[in-house]
């Protein structure tokens, strides 16, 4: 990113991309918006309008977070928006959308992220939420708010009898992630089967080696943090996914070192409370899974990451060609030994820099791991896209947002389905060298993965594909007919996939009903 039925499915997988009959736009935002934030709590879907357009005249001009309750997912098509007005605001088929709250809301409290030198920056950049209930009409919502540094809002929400919902200014919080260092750009999310939030550090930086680099192009970032702890910052202190533990009282922060460190989308927790698959976003990046040592406890576990077998030839159709996965074992940590080694790297900053040296884990240092001639492992949690790549993984993927099931559906084998939006098939999965060689797919995919008995996949199916791409159309150069660019996912209890966009190719961005082949009447 920027800057939940009830079927056994006849076949384990699909050989085609959708038909028309089977994607129906639902809703879209205003333009230059992002749609973020998917959460579905009973008949209720909450989504956020990121970022939108600075020049709007609309009340849709700030960053919102909001809800549709008694989403009426069998509604007609949405149409696309023509007039100024309609691409200003939400259109929705499922029904009205209403703002909760929005950047700066509540005197100023929402979205301010603060550090040792007070505010440094009010977001408008809300991403994952989570809704945890209280009772039956009331709850907290949990707003990621994608920064450096991230935020995290908690705010008390009820319900009236009509679905009007109401958000509580007097329990309104941003949440404290000093004890952690902070956090650096809070991407999408899940709420684990246990009911606590799990924000993912979306960690762009192609490279450590770089964190302490005056001449790097993007240190400023680093020096936002800085400013944030009143010190110059461990790159080893950030991405991770942060488990927000007894989220309805102190809400403690916790990453979970040993569930690697990379530039993670989002993480989900299978029904076993032990297996978590992990998305990382950028180009070049691997998709990963994690075996915790014990149900509910994601500090100590073991870490793989995906080989996969183009299943057709080099330049084969995104849209109809599968990738099998094998997974390959890195290594088995522990949050506390993890931290550890963490500390070591505590205290150097710029001064420390010395062109064509590291003060980090250095490539040599990850190639002798993977050869076994490290003394420990750090290297397989620090450095985890380049440890996995070393170990024969595959590191080819372009960015790959969010991954998701429905948790209950999935426990009771009724959708016993995983997916995962792609949000552009390009680059380095369309080079000409490594394991996937596909055609470009500029608008992106969403990958279908059947789980097996121990939520294993082994399969990534096209499910959904976009496009015809037009480079030439500057509004739309995906077909508005179809997703482009996917990102946020959410899986309904029926099984249906709702999809949201993340897209310059799209005047406005849009949300997708999708229905498998084998659900249509």
């Amino acid at each position: 990113m920027r800057k939940l039925g009830l079927f056994l499915a006849a076949s384990t997988f699909m050989t085609s991309t959708a038909v028309a009959e089977e994607l129906k736009r639902v809703a879209t935002v205003p333009l230059g918006a992002e749609i973020t934030g998917l959460f579905m709590r009973g008949d209720d879907l909450f989504f956020n309008v990121q970022h939108p357009s600075d020049d709007l005249l609309s009340e849709f001009a700030k960053a919102s977070v909001g809800v549709i309750s008694n989403a009426d997912y069998d509604a007609a098509e949405s149409a696309l928006p023509s007039s100024d007005e309609e691409k200003q605001g939400v259109m929705s088929s499922l029904g009205e959308y209403q703002i909760l709250f929005q950047e700066g809301a509540f005197g100023g409290k929402l979205a301010s992220i603060s550090g040792k030198g007070g505010e440094i920056k009010v977001s408008n950049d809300p991403d994952f939420n989570a809704f945890i209930p209280t009772s039956a009409n009331e709850g907290y919502l949990f707003t990621n708010w994608e920064d450096r540094p991230g935020g995290m809002s908690r705010v008390k929400l009820t319900r009236a009898a009509d679905g009007k919902w109401t958000a509580h200014e007097d329990d309104a919080v941003m949440l404290d992630f000093s004890s952690v260092g902070g956090t650096w750009v809070n991407c999408f999310g899940t709420l684990s089967p246990w009911n606590t939030p799990l924000t993912s550090e979306e960690l762009y930086f192609d490279d450590t080696a770089d964190w302490n680099n005056p001449e790097y192009k993007y240190i400023s970032d680093v020096e936002v943090l800085a400013n944030y702890k009143g010190e110059y910052a461990n790159p080893y202190d950030y991405g991770f996914i942060v488990e927000i533990t007894d989220p309805l009282e102190t809400a403690t922060p916790v990453k979970q070192f040993a569930m690697g460190r990379f530039s993670h989308e989002n993480t989900v927790v299978m029904p076993d409370r032990k297996t978590a698959y992990l998305s990382d976003d950028g180009s070049g990046v691997v998709f990963f899974k994690f075996i915790a040592d014990n149900a509910g406890d994601l500090s100590s576990g073991t870490l793989y990451a995906a080989k996969i077998t183009q299943l057709g030839e080099p330049g084969a159709d995104a849209a109809t060609t599968q990738l099998q996965i094998s997974w390959i074992e890195l290594a088995h940590g522990t949050n506390e030994a993890i931290h550890r080694w963490v500390r070591q790297y505590d205290g150097i900053s710029q001064d420390d820099f010395k062109a064509g040296e590291t003060n980090y884990i250095s490539d040599e240092e990850v190639a002798a791991w993977a050869q076994g001639e490290a003394k420990d492992d750090r290297a397989a949690f620090l450095e985890s896209r380049k440890a996995a790549a070393a170990k024969g993984a595959t590191a080819e993927f372009r960015k790959m947002e969010g991954v998701n099931i429905n948790l209950n559906a999935a426990a009771d084998g009724s959708v016993p389905f995983m997916y995962m939006a792609m949000s552009e098939v390009n680059k380095t999965m369309s080079d000409t060298e490594g394991d996937i060689q596909l055609a470009d797919n500029n608008c992106g995919v969403v990958y279908e993965m059947k789980l097996d008995a121990n939520y294993n996949a082994h399969k990534m199916v096209p499910a959904v594909a976009g496009g015809p791409y037009d480079k030439n159309n500057e509004a739309n150069s995906c077909a508005t007919g179809n997703i482009s660019n996917p990102d946020n996912l959410v899986i309904l209890d029926d099984g249906r996939v709702l999809i949201g966009e993340d897209t310059g190719s799209h005047e406005n961005n849009a949300l997708w009903l999708w229905t498998r082949p084998d659900q249509q009447s």
